[in-house]
């Protein structure tokens, strides 16, 4: 029997990426509008007067007058471990792994500590509307399954992997190229394209993988193609040197990834702040993505990620915007925007609300390859979406007494002013998380 339910709201999709301000060719917005859910995907979305009465009489309506309702957020670079790394004072970026990120990691050795902090991370992903994200887990096998074991609980679409890490850690975080690869095999045999979820090979980055390990890791992308490939690149110039260290026969730090083949159109490359000219034409011939993530850049004082020079490139650099909590110190996509905006700002460039909403939707989706599944309100996707209230807190509330009616204004004020209070509701296949 189908399951059948809808969500009424004012609602807010994007068709394509923003040209900047004012481009309404790039969005469809619907003042009061209608999602007919079946199964967990959209049905039909458009005019509620319109697709009222072809429900079934009975059908469950959730009604948010006011509110915004539009895709869940995706974010493309997080870290489930990092829950109690979050805020830790005073350590760039080798120095904060070792002395606090590593310490806390260790701690998922233990299964009943792994699940325990699962259901927190993904607790906390629904209360600020995020319903995919691209996951680190750590390098023990046991923190994935724990991972995927709660996503599938959910009905959550996730991409994650176990850490691949042989060198430049304690010994109780150290893999090996035959056990990281081993690992990973099995782990990509029990979850991959088991129901929402999704497999990411995941060597840590360059400082803690010997060679032996990127190959290994070539070898699992070559053998299991529609896998994802996550890792960090460029973060920090200790970073930079470090891996120049080590990779003297290297041209440059991308190089070290590409000789191994790691790039293409599957690859999450967190940060890239630090590029030279030759890494920026290798990751847009290939289609790899570079992950912007504000708040973790500015709180780690690692550098200020430059979009203009990426995504004005020929071909342009594929770009998606993330939190990459614990360095990044927000959960909320929207605080991440306001972050990005900041960041932006300090170079002379600008984000445009519509820009960010794009990015945290339809944009965050085409950059994991996922359109067509999420990111859009629109026939066939799942039905996961976020229910945003401009008006949350007495400040919001204030400032959108000027507003009237003017939606960029008020996708302004949201990611600006907004954060977990202005989640109303998550939905994840139609059927509400929060």
């Amino acid at each position: 029997m189908t399951d059948i339910r809808a969500i009424r709201g004012r609602l807010l999709t994007f068709t394509a990426e923003p040209a900047g301000p004012g481009d309404a060719t790039a969005y469809r917005y619907v003042a009061d509008g209608l999602l007919r859910i079946e199964d967990g995907r959209i049905a039909a979305c458009g005019p509620a007067d319109g697709l009222l009465p072809s429900l079934p009489p009975g059908t469950p309506v959730e009604h948010h007058a006011q509110a915004l309702v539009m895709p869940g957020f995706i974010d493309p670079h997080i870290h489930f471990p990092q829950t109690q790394v979050i805020a830790s004072y005073g350590a760039q970026l080798l120095d904060w792994l070792e002395r606090y990120t590593f310490v806390e990691e260790q701690k998922y050795a233990d299964p009943a500590h792994t699940a325990a902090n699962a259901r927190f991370f993904l607790d906390e992903l629904l209360r600020n509307g995020t319903t995919t994200a691209a996951v680190y887990c750590t390098v023990h096998p046991q923190s994935a399954d724990a991972f995927f074991a709660e996503s599938e609980r959910r009905g959550t679409a996730m991409i994650a992997g176990k850490v691949m890490m042989d060198h430049g850690a304690p010994d109780a975080l150290r893999d090996t190229a035959q056990s990281g690869y081993d690992d990973s095999k099995a782990l990509i045999a029990r979850w991959h394209g088991r129901g929402r979820q999704r497999y990411a090979v995941t060597p840590r980055f360059a400082v803690t993988s010997t060679e032996e390990q990127l190959a290994a890791a070539g070898a699992l992308l070559r053998e299991h193609p529609d896998c994802h490939l996550q890792t960090h690149l460029s973060e920090n110039h200790a970073e930079i040197a470090t891996v120049r260290a080590r990779f003297p026969w290297a041209k440059h730090y991308t190089d070290v990834y590409d000789r191994h083949g790691l790039l293409g159109p599957r690859s999450l490359f967190g940060h890239c702040i630090h590029l030279e000219e030759d890494e920026v034409r290798r990751l847009a011939e290939t289609g790899s993505v570079a992950v912007f993530c504000p708040t973790s850049n500015l709180f780690i004082g690692s550098g200020l990620f430059d979009r203009a020079r990426l995504t004005g490139h020929t071909p342009p650099v594929r770009t998606a915007l993330a939190t990459d909590v614990g360095g990044g110190t927000s959960y909320s996509m929207l605080r991440t925007a306001a972050e990005a905006y900041k960041v932006l700002q300090l170079q002379g460039q600008n984000l445009p609300a519509l820009t960010a909403f794009h990015a945290m939707t339809r944009g965050n989706a085409e950059a994991l390859g996922l359109r067509g599944e999420i990111g859009a309100l629109e026939p066939g996707c799942w039905a996961d979406v976020v229910v945003l209230d401009s008006r949350a807190t007495p400040a919001m509330a204030h400032r959108m007494e000027t507003v009237r009616g003017d939606l960029e204004e008020e996708l302004f004020v949201l990611m600006t002013l907004g954060d977990d209070r202005a989640v109303k509701a998550t939905y994840v296949q139609g059927k509400r998380a929060l």
